[in-house]
């Protein structure tokens, strides 16, 4: 492998001292990276300038918003914490992301999207589980390191905890829940999609489907069936109200039990002679 440099080592020193996740480090580092490559010169020597022009370059290749937001993230946290310039981070602007609202399962849409393959965990977080974080005498999940770094439990389905008996049965994992071909790792978090895409087909679903898709439709599901929107702030590890406040946007059951004002007014309407 070929030897770290003093300033990627330093880099990488400051996340870890910072306690962010490895999933973040390799994506800061190879944002920075790529952002070195683009200019053939040592990122400690590019500026201000440089970092506009590079995301410029981004945003005409057709690069998502989230990813452009990421390599804004890496890079702030490159020049305020790395390099110490902390006039720097503040006037590298973020993409202002178009709000979209989420695709939505029905609840049979995600019955037959199982039964082809809970889910309020992320990606990462589904793989990244351990046979010890299942906890049937409580019947939650422990979730440790999620986005943020944070620690959290969800609620465990008798359902599922059923499923997991039979494929812990068959498997017999021992570390990971989830285990890659190298038993010592966790599931490839690509292998996950990939099963997700198979699923969606055999199901003959015509939505857009992603691992993310069951993960808004469990919250919106909770929505609907009255669960306060507080919990599910905690179930999905949110910080903020705000970003659960969305699934309101998409809650058809909600909705459809909102009665109008108009309803509440007694009105009598008079048909023109």
């Amino acid at each position: 492998m070929a030897e770290l440099s003093p300033l990627r080592r330093r880099m990488i020193e400051d996340m870890t001292v910072r306690n962010l996740s490895p999933a973040t480090q390799r994506s800061y580092v190879h944002a920075v990276s790529k952002f070195s490559r683009y200019f053939n010169r040592s990122p400690d020597r590019l500026g201000l300038e440089d970092v506009r022009a590079f995301q410029v370059h981004l945003v005409s290749t057709g690069i998502s918003w989230p990813a452009l937001n990421q390599t804004v993230c890496a890079l702030r946290f490159f020049y305020g914490v790395t390099l110490g310039h902390g006039e720097i981070p503040e006037r590298i602007p973020y993409a202002r992301e178009p709000r979209k609202l989420p695709v939505v399962l029905s609840a049979e849409e995600v019955v037959a999207f199982l039964e082809a393959v809970p889910s309020g965990l992320r990606a990462s977080e589904a793989v990244g589980l351990k046979v010890t974080d299942i906890d049937s005498g409580r019947m939650v999940i422990r979730v440790e390191h999620g986005k943020g770094g944070k620690d959290r439990y969800v609620m465990l389905s008798a359902q599922l905890l059923g499923i997991l008996r039979i494929y812990w049965r068959l498997a017999r994992p021992t570390c990971w829940l989830f285990p890659g071909r190298d038993e010592t790792k966790p599931l490839d978090i690509q292998v996950l999609h990939a099963a997700c895409r198979s699923a969606c087909a055999a199901a003959g679903l015509a939505k857009h489907v992603t691992v993310h898709t069951l993960r808004h439709s469990f919250a919106t599901h909770l929505l609907e069936s009255g669960t306060d929107i507080r919990i599910i702030q905690v179930l999905l590890g949110h910080n903020n109200l705000s970003t659960t406040a969305r699934y309101t946007q998409v809650s058809n059951g909600l909705l459809q039990r909102t009665e109008s004002p108009l309803d509440r007014l007694a009105l009598e309407v008079v048909p023109p002679v």
